[in-house]
């Protein structure tokens, strides 16, 4: 399984240094949280302060838009260095419009589904996406319990398209990530379990063997 660890728990005001970091800790992607306080009750940062940060790794950036109106900043996140852009089905009328969009800026197309949100909205664009992003928390802050009753999502999800990687979202630690590895999830977001842990070189490692010993 590979480690998307989200710089949403991390030190703001180290930002590069903490992206080096879980970089040379062994993190396979860098999650990206963009928040707009309109679709989620929070905000975090936009284009700008990615494309400051792109230069610390040559990890993929894996950019989770949590914003109303997706499609109007895909350029901009695309440009700024994302080269995986989530964004939610709820928050798109135009989702193949977007989809579309972010392949023609050269960016690999991903969907989100909420808790609340039955997986069977993206059924119909599973042969246009690179990733469904399935959320293990309500989204909008970092820290929150995992829920593990969202794990028949990822069951359907691989029924359906065997071919899609499937990323999991919120509540990841060693000792709820058993349940998504025995799902199929093929990429944690770890936020809080790795930027807060002693060693989060460790804690990378803890994760993946705990995924890898289901």
């Amino acid at each position: 399984m590979l480690s998307a660890p989200s710089i949403l728990a991390s030190d703001f005001s180290r930002l590069g240094e903490q992206i080096q970091m879980i970089t040379q800790a062994g993190a396979d992607w860098i999650h990206l949280d963009v928040m707009d306080g309109l679709f989620v009750p929070n905000i975090t940062f936009g284009a700008p302060v990615i494309k400051a940060v792109k230069p610390y790794s040559d990890l993929p950036f894996d950019v989770h838009l949590m914003i109303q109106n997706p499609k109007r900043y895909i350029e901009d996140f695309c440009k700024a260095g994302a080269d995986i852009i989530s964004f939610h089905v709820e928050a798109e009328e135009d989702v193949t419009g977007t989809i579309e969009k972010i392949v023609a800026c050269g960016a690999k197309p991903a969907l989100a589904v909420k808790p609340n949100t039955s997986v069977e909205t993206v059924f119909p664009y599973l042969d246009k996406l690179y990733m469904v992003l399935v959320m293990t928390v309500e989204p909008g802050f970092g820290g929150q319990k995992y829920m593990a009753d969202m794990m028949p999502k990822v069951g359907q999800l691989k029924q359906k398209a065997p071919h899609l990687l499937v990323q999991v979202d919120g509540g990841i630690g060693v000792d709820t990530i058993a349940s998504s590895a025995k799902a199929g999830v093929d990429i944690c977001v770890a936020g809080t379990s790795v930027f807060r842990a002693s060693c989060p070189k460790q804690m990378i490692a803890d994760l993946k063997k705990a995924a890898k010993d289901v």
